[in-house]
């Protein structure tokens, strides 16, 4: 590809990363203190467990357990266990994301964002986390809980998905939620998880989010040369057989961002109205251009 462009570098600065962590954690703590544990909201996770906990115990606590006490204690023993499952190597990305995620929920206040309003929890509470864990993925750490015991278990069942294990556990964590703040708040729970999957998984994804595309023309040397003048982008001809006309044709292959496709496919159709252009998805494209790879 060319090396004209460069969006951006493929391993960030160690104090960015833990920058992102600290900051996702804090959004992740906003969300969880002020918005779902404040509407009775329960969305998996340790910290869905710890808002459960903290409802049952406020008639032996004043209060009721703070959210951050049950995640440190859920955590702890977790954390050893992995260590000796998985090794040392395994959970220290996690350990600055639990720390700092603990810290958060003791310190931060609760400005119960949403009001009484489920439908906005809902959104604001899933927005607000996903933007969060986002940010911890992409500063490369965690917060343990139930991806990191999903691990664990998936080392003893191995014909078990961690994402499916995780999906029960969280599943499980949702319908007691249900039974202890009702039905009609799970439902709207529902809407806040899928939005934290929706927002975390673009946020990640749509840093290094890209098109690939493949075009079949009788002028491949005129789109060539729009591309790599044009877009600022290079191209590559691969020799192919229309298996109806028996002719060979060159193929041409080419990945763009998601800005440039617009520009791409108009260009094609104008030197060649009757060029048959597929683009697919491109979820990571290191290279020049794209992410470049340290060296």
């Amino acid at each position: 590809m060319n090396s004209k462009k460069s969006s951006m570098q493929g391993r960030k600065p160690l104090w960015l990363e833990y920058l992102m962590i600290i900051v996702g954690t804090g959004l992740m703590s906003l969300a969880i203190n002020s918005v779902f544990d404040a509407s009775g909201m329960v969305t998996g996770g340790f910290s869905g467990i710890a808002i459960i906990i903290k409802a049952w115990t406020k008639g032996l606590v004043n209060g009721g357990i703070p959210l951050w006490v049950t995640n440190c204690i859920l955590n702890i023993p977790l954390f050893f266990i992995a260590w000796r499952v998985k090794g040392f190597s395994f959970i220290k990305k996690a350990i600055l994301g639990e720390i700092s995620l603990s810290v958060w929920l003791a310190i931060q206040p609760v400005f119960h964002l949403a009001g009484d309003d489920l439908l906005l929890a809902a959104l604001y509470g899933g927005v607000i986390q996903g933007v969060g864990i986002g940010l911890v993925f992409l500063g490369g750490g965690t917060t343990g809980g139930t991806d990191m015991m999903a691990a664990i278990i998936q080392k003893f069942l191995q014909h078990y998905s961690i994402s499916q294990i995780m999906q029960i556990i969280d599943g499980a964590v949702v319908v007691v939620g249900m039974y202890v703040f009702g039905i009609h708040k799970a439902l709207y729970a529902i809407i806040a998880v899928y939005l934290v999957t929706k927002v975390s998984d673009g946020l990640i994804e749509g840093l290094k989010f890209s098109k690939a595309v493949y075009i079949i023309t009788e002028k491949p040397e005129e789109i060539a040369g729009m591309i790599m003048e044009d877009l600022d982008r290079g191209a590559t001809g691969i020799n192919v057989k229309g298996m109806y006309s028996g002719q060979d044709k060159l193929m041409l292959f080419v990945v763009v961002n998601k800005k440039e496709i617009v520009m791409l496919k108009e260009k094609v159709d104008e030197i060649d109205p009757q060029a048959f252009v597929i683009v697919t998805d491109a979820r990571e494209v290191h290279g020049e251009g794209f992410i470049e790879k340290n060296r």
